[in-house]
């Protein structure tokens, strides 16, 4: 069962979806957290995660000090378990963040949406194809926030994102059958 790792809900266990999602591992999402926070890019930051699942990445982040966080899951058993996780890590940190789960699709909230993010976390289903990831991160990159960090999980086997114009590649890492491939704002 996943956890949150550090930070002030550190230790907490999350509930997971019965089926349909692949909560990232702890190795991953340790590591993933390591280097944020040596760029010192959680503390205070607005984080977007979509295709939350468990919501454990915005969890994650909320923990360790990021004082906002939105959840994006389509699923509505998985958004409940969203909430549920959310629910927790929030009596944890108080009043310090606001969490929110929204039920809906990724690019349905990115059409409607009037936030500015500065981390954002896809890890979208494996059924979802480059020409559909590609077109949401293009419909992301006006919600981004000036130096704003992009994350994109996907599995090893999977071609390097797309990038629309106002992202720039920044370097990939391979944790097995997991690959990061990040990403900052260029405008």
């Amino acid at each position: 069962m996943p956890r949150i790792i550090a930070g002030r809900a550190g230790s907490i266990l999350l509930d997971v979806p019965d089926a349909g999602t692949r909560p990232t591992s702890d190795r991953v999402r340790e590591s993933l957290f390591g280097a944020l926070e040596s760029a010192d890019l959680v503390r205070g930051a607005t984080v977007l995660d979509l295709y939350a699942g468990s919501g454990a990445l915005a969890l994650e982040a909320i923990s360790r000090g990021a004082v906002a966080a939105d959840l994006v899951e389509r699923s509505a058993r998985a958004a409940t378990v969203a909430e549920r996780n959310a629910a927790r890590v929030g009596k944890a940190v108080g009043r310090d963040a606001a969490i929110r789960v929204h039920r809906g699709s990724a690019d349905g909230f990115l059409r409607t949406t009037s936030g500015r993010y500065d981390i954002v976390f896809l890890d979208p289903p494996y059924d979802v194809g480059e020409a559909e990831l590609a077109a949401t991160l293009g419909l992301l990159v006006p919600v981004l926030a000036e130096d704003a960090h992009v994350v994109v999980e996907r599995a090893s086997r999977s071609p390097k994102p797309q990038l629309p114009p106002g992202l720039v590649a920044m370097r990939d890492k391979r944790y097995g059958d997991t690959t990061l491939w990040w990403s900052a704002s260029s405008g």
